[in-house]
Order: C-alpha cells, then structure tokens, then sequence
C-alpha cells in the first residue's frame, strides 16, 4: 500500500461539517486537523500544512462570504504556496470565479460529494507538490548562479562581440528574444546569459526542446491538464509556462513545431494566460520568453511553414549566432577552456596543444561548430598517453583529409563510414540537424544521437 502524503486543514464553524470532513479525509491523507476558530488559524499555519478547506461564513447568519475571502487574504500572506479551496452553501458563478480570481485553488460547495471532494484536494495537494518543485528548481538556480566554468561564453572574436553586445542590451528589457544559428553553437548558453543579467535572474529558468515533443502531448506539456482531460491525465499537472511563471522559459527548436499549434502558442503569448486541458478558465502566467531555432523561420514564413504573425511576436530581439567556422580566432581559447573542464572532471592532468594542432584546428569546418569542437578535446584528452596534444590527436583517422573530403570506403569499416557520412551531410546542410536527417533518412532523435556518439 502506497504511504499516504499531504498535511491538510479544515477550518468551519460547523463542528458536524469537521467531523464529516475529518472521518472522510483521513483516510486518505496523511494528517488531517479540523477547527473551528479562524483566529487559530495563524497559529495553525506554524505548524506546515499543504492544503486549507476554508468556509466563507463563520459569523451567525452570515452569507456574503466576506469573511472567507478576508482570511483567504491573510493566510496567502503569511504563506504564499499553500493551497486554499473555499467552502460554502451559499455559492454561485460570480463567487466562485471571484474566490479564483482571490487565491483560491478551487471551490466546494456544501452538502459535498465526498468523491469530488477527495478528488478535489488530491489536486490541490499535487499543485502544492508542483510549487515546490518549481520553488526547489528556482534555488538550484539560484545557487548555480551565472559562474558555472564548463557553461561560460567563451569568445572575444568580433563575430562573439556582437553577440555579448546583444546579449547586454536585450537582458534587462525583459522583451521576448529569438536565438538564430546553426546546431552547436551554443544557443541555449546565449538563453541563460540573457536570463542571468535579467532581472528574472533569481528565477527559474525552463527550458523546453520542442521538437522532442510530439504533437498530442504539446498543449499538456506547454500548458498543463485537470486529472481525466485524456486517457493517460492521471493527475493534475501544471504545464512548462506555469512551472516558468516568475522567470524565463526557453522554447528550443521553436522551428520544428508544426503550423497548427503555432497559433495556440500565439495566444498564450498574446493573452499572457495558459488554459489546461480539462479547465474552462484561464490561468496568468508572467514568463520572458527566449525561442531558439537553426531553420530558416523567413523563408519558412514565405512558404506557409511557419506563421508571421508568431515570428513578430518572439523575435523583439533576434540575435544570430556565427558557426565557429567564422569565427576561428576563438579556438584556441575554447580549446583551453575545455581542457580545464575535462582535465577537472576526469582528474587528468592538463595538457599543452602544439601550433600544428591549432592550425589543423582552425582549418577545420567544424559542421559540428562548438559541440563538435567540445568533443573532439574530450576525446583527445581522455586517449592521449603523452603530455601534448597534436593534429593526430584530435583527427585519429584524418591523415591530411579534410572533413568532405571523399574516402576510399574499402579501407573503412562500416562505423567509420557512418560517422564520415555524417559529418558530410552536416557540412552539406551548414550543421542544420532536421535538413541533414532529411537527407539521410533517419529522425532527428537518431541523428543527434548518432552526433553525440562521434562528437559532433
């Protein structure tokens, strides 16, 4: 039998009505504590409950609700993630949406049914799970902070110092930013500098890769659902914009998301508001949104791919991202700076890199850009035996070859084959991951999967 959880309090003054509730709810939830007096409840709230069942009168003859939506009010101001769900006999819609409208999770109307209710605080108590989760996520941000070593934007070339010079101006405007470049350039580290130098930066920040999301799951995962909304909605869950709200929430591969659901993204955008499914109301949501894309979102706008409508509305900002192949002059410092990352993480001792391998370096196109470059020094780190590392080291099987370079296939095995395949079609397509998988004939799941096990 599964431990039952939740810390729940009944505050009426029908004391027929507690013991209903208490009989009832206790067999369910971990602890259930009734009272009576409302001015107890603050005493009450020291000792950490989860959820609060609230009636809306307790003076003699009273029926406004006055006095519920009063200590609604205060107890939301002593404790800001608890979960209140209203109680009275005397409802109606305009109660009900003003009690939302107020703090309240829900409303209960008395005689209750005791499924419904049970249901009904089942899902405030997972919301109340959900806000500490977000809470928990917000402090690890927290204590990240902005100086991850493995994570900092490395580059001073003039290509990179556009970029830091976009990245200082857009931070604190808290305007939506649309991230363009190839595969691997680093647009999600771009999202997070634009974040910590936010005034969001004490959030939470969410991120959100769209094209590994499937389409019967988008608005579940993006906006959230009641429990019953479709066959597998177990329980409530709250969508990726409500985990966000308060911070920034990065919608990565926004280009892949097909036509359809751009416009229900654009609404919420618009609207500031997410509907789960299963809910006929909407919920606020305040996020700074940051889009990232290696498709052509222009020219996808002139052939009815993507809508223009949604481009205006996330590119406020756009900022491009160079392929490290325009950028050369950057590579000798991310090759320092991953030496120490991994020199640090696999505890080896760091190693120097002769001219030569930085030229062949710089020489190459790197369809991979800067994920491939990381790769390649990991890999040349962990194999070589000697205290240098040269050009063999980072292309054991590139005698003088260059990455498009044809192959005499009989000297290859099939693994090299693919991986040379691969980098071809990359280079082909300028490290755009869903043209080259196109081309080959694979998801882009199996490609990214197939770059990550030959470091590109």
């Amino acid at each position: 039998m599964a431990t039952r959880s939740g810390r729940i309090l009944v505050v009426d003054d029908d004391h027929g009505v507690l013991t209903a509730a208490k009989l009832l709810l206790k067999r369910h939830f971990a602890v259930v504590q009734t009272e009576s007096d409302p001015t107890r409840i603050e005493a009450l709230l020291a000792l950490g409950f989860d959820v609060v069942l609230l009636d809306m009168n307790f003076a003699l003859g009273a029926n406004t609700g006055a006095e519920g939506f009063e200590w609604l009010k205060r107890i939301l101001s002593i404790d800001p993630a608890i979960v209140v769900i209203l109680m009275t006999a005397y409802g109606d819609v305009d109660t009900a949406v003003k009690a939302i409208k107020s703090g309240a999770t829900d409303f209960v109307l008395k005689p209750w049914q005791n499924e419904k209710l049970i249901a009904t605080v089942t899902a405030a108590l997972r919301l109340h799970e959900s806000r500490a989760e977000v809470e928990a996520l917000r402090q690890r941000n927290r204590e990240l902070g902005t100086g991850r070593s493995s994570d900092r934007i490395i580059g001073e070339s003039a290509a990179m110092a556009r970029v830091h010079a976009l990245v200082r101006r857009a931070a604190p405007t808290d305007a939506n930013v649309l991230i363009l470049g190839e595969a691997g350039t680093g647009k999600e580290l771009i999202a997070r500098a634009v974040h910590e130098q936010s005034a969001r930066a004490r959030e939470v920040f969410l991120s959100v890769d769209l094209g590994a999301v499937s389409e019967h799951l988008f608005e579940s995962e993006l906006f959230g659902h009641k429990r019953g909304a479709f066959t597998d909605a177990r329980d409530d869950r709250a969508g990726r914009f409500q985990a966000a709200s308060g911070g920034t929430l990065f919608l990565d591969e926004i280009g892949n998301l097909p036509l359809h659901l751009q416009g229900k993204l654009l609404r919420v955008l618009e609207e500031r508001a997410v509907t789960p499914l299963g809910v006929d109301h909407a919920v606020p949501v305040d996020v700074r949104l940051i889009a990232a894309t290696n498709m052509p979102l222009r020219q996808m706008c002139r052939r009815g791919e993507f809508r223009e409508d949604l481009l205006y509305r996330i590119n406020t900002v756009e900022i491009q991202l160079p392929p490290l192949r325009e950028r050369t002059e950057d590579i000798p410092a991310l090759v320092e700076h991953f030496i120490d990352v991994y020199a640090r993480k696999y505890n080896l001792a760091r190693k120097q890199v002769t001219p030569g391998a930085l030229k062949r370096l710089e020489a190459h196109a790197w369809p991979g850009n800067v994920r491939e470059l990381r790769h390649a020094v990991e890999r040349a780190l962990i194999m070589s035996e000697r205290p240098v590392l040269d050009a063999h080291d980072f292309f054991p099987t590139d005698g003088a070859t260059g990455p498009t370079q044809d192959l005499d296939l009989d000297d290859l095995k099939l693994e090299a084959v693919e991986h040379h395949v691969i980098r071809k079609v990359l280079a082909k397509h300028a490290g755009n991951v869903s043209r080259a998988a196109r081309e080959l004939g694979i998801t882009r799941a199996s490609l990214y999967r197939r770059m990550e096990k030959y470091g590109l």
